[in-house]
């Protein structure tokens, strides 16, 4: 049995403030139902035995600690630069 009606889909297209066509009420009317009944279908699955879950990746330690280490990259990242001056980046001026 439909849970959905043609008065319900104008009701929230008229909050949407879209207009449908009567063949776009029908559709949303069939596609509608069959959401419903497929919520209705997983209302019966039994879930006392499934823990709740926080979100699809529980998994634990997965980045490491941020802690200060030395790095070599700083003169490999200033050599990629166009211009450089000493230990800086040199670019042209951007502020009067």
């Amino acid at each position: 049995m439909s849970k959905v009606d043609k008065k319900t889909v104008e009701y929230v297209a008229n909050l949407a403030r879209i207009n449908l066509a009567e063949e776009e009420k029908k559709s949303l009317i069939a596609q509608l139902s069959k959401i419903f009944d497929y919520i209705d279908k997983l209302k019966e699955l039994d879930t006392e035995s499934i823990k709740p879950m926080r979100n699809l990746h529980q998994a634990q330690g997965v980045l490491r600690k941020d802690e200060a280490r030395p790095s070599d990259h700083r003169d490999r990242i200033l050599n990629n630069s166009p211009s450089r001056e000493g230990d800086y980046f040199k670019i042209p001026k951007v502020i009067e």
